[in-house]
């Protein structure tokens, strides 16, 4: 195996945190009624999407009945709908929607992962586990550096919690460390290790976020596409990143 997959597997095993061991699993036996015939993944998620990705999408932590039920990043879940539906209408996936690992999805040029990897009690991890954590995200953007060109970080905990990992990994994060904004841009220096690396956040796509209108589908849209572009990504060309989305 390649070393992301390697890294996958070993994530897949993860029991450090006791709190999140007991909490997926606990989820994973109690199940919700209306998945009540599935058999949980209950362990922790791996990242999802080509090893040789140049855009990274970094978001908080498996959802309990989403990606701990399906195994698969955002898959399962109302957040996983919004953001797949906005990778689609750029180019960026193959289908609009996520229900199952085994559903035919694919990426392209993407690759999304979390900093925790672990379904949390109240969708809230500790800094500890956080901090915890942390290692296997250090690891994945050293898997990914070569290719890597650009990362859009959903919600302010993501972005905390990925900025010490972009040091560890090789660039350079400015100091102080540059505050979350939806829609903000920031261009980490590259070293002789890693190219330099465009930063953009996002407002997280969870439902309090995308219910209120806090977050829209063209305020999503819109900062997937310039990061795609920061990344090389044209899916639609160069000189057509602002047209509608396909028809669904």
């Amino acid at each position: 195996m390649d070393g992301l997959g390697e890294l996958d597997e070993r994530i897949s095993g993860c029991r450090a945190c006791p709190r999140l061991v007991e909490w997926r699993e606990e989820v994973a036996r109690t199940k919700r009624a209306a998945f009540a015939d599935w058999t949980y993944w209950g362990r922790p998620v791996p990242g999802f999407g080509p090893h040789d990705a140049s855009l990274l999408i970094v978001g908080l932590a498996p959802a309990a009945h989403g990606a701990n039920r399906t195994g698969r990043m955002f898959t399962g879940d109302r957040s996983g709908d919004v953001l797949y539906r906005a990778l689609y209408d750029i180019g960026l996936a193959s289908r609009p929607d996520a229900e199952s690992a085994d559903d035919g999805l694919t990426l392209h040029g993407v690759r999304i992962t979390s900093p925790v990897h672990c379904a949390p009690p109240a969708n809230k991890p500790t800094p500890a586990e956080r901090d915890t954590c942390r290692p296997w995200l250090v690891q994945e953007l050293n898997l990914l550096r070569p290719t890597l060109r650009a990362v859009v970080v959903l919600g302010g905990f993501g972005w905390q919690a990925a900025l010490p990992a972009f040091t560890e990994a090789g660039w350079a994060v400015p100091r102080p460390r540059p505050a979350f904004a939806h829609g903000t841009r920031v261009d980490l220096e590259g070293t002789e290790e890693a190219e330099p690396l465009a930063l953009f956040g996002c407002f997280h796509v969870s439902q309090r976020n995308t219910f209120t209108g806090r977050l829209t589908p063209e305020m999503l849209r819109g900062v997937l596409r310039d990061a795609a572009g920061a990344a090389g990504l044209h899916p639609f060309g160069p000189a057509q990143e602002d047209r509608d989305p396909p028809a669904s």
